[in-house]
């Protein structure tokens, strides 16, 4: 389960700014988060991380800031989805080449069987005593032999 922010700002802000001024009443830092936290109604280690926090926003110790810790967590959020987007694109680019090449495969197939038989097609439509000769739809130069297509694993990088 995630954190629960149960303490507005403006109480942690006051928290904090109490911790600051009783600083010099108190021999160490963690009894004056021992005294004020019951007052506020949290742990000395919740107080602790509130001061800790303010003072990483503040420049006083070191630290990722909140803006700064904001700012992070939207580019990974950002990253995070343009990865699943890239994904998306890439499956579907395999899924439309794919699904191009069986199209072209069947519509080759289609144009060699409609016109009869495929091997003396023009001899025997000659034959028959027609003036036109049957003519294969793509150009022999650009016709791609089944070995020639890829397999589907093997477009996969």
């Amino acid at each position: 389960m995630g954190k629960s922010n149960r303490f507005s700002p403006e109480v942690r802000e006051r928290a904090v700014r109490r911790v600051q001024e009783h600083r010099v009443e108190y021999p160490a830092l963690w009894a004056v988060m021992e005294s004020i936290a019951p007052k506020i109604g949290c742990s000395a280690q919740t107080l602790h991380e509130c001061v800790k926090r303010h003072e990483v926003d503040a420049g006083l110790r070191g630290g990722v800031s909140s803006g700064e810790r904001d700012r992070i967590k939207a580019l990974k959020r950002e990253a995070q989805e343009l990865r699943r987007a890239k994904e998306i694109l890439k499956l579907a680019s395999a899924f439309f080449a794919q699904a191009e090449l069986d199209r072209r495969f069947k519509s080759r197939g289609r144009l060699s069987t409609s016109t009869g038989s495929s091997a003396g097609s023009n001899r025997s439509a000659r034959s028959r005593g027609s003036s036109r000769p049957v003519i294969c739809a793509t150009p022999p130069s650009r016709r791609i032999p089944p070995c020639a297509v890829p397999a589907p694993s093997a477009m996969r990088p």
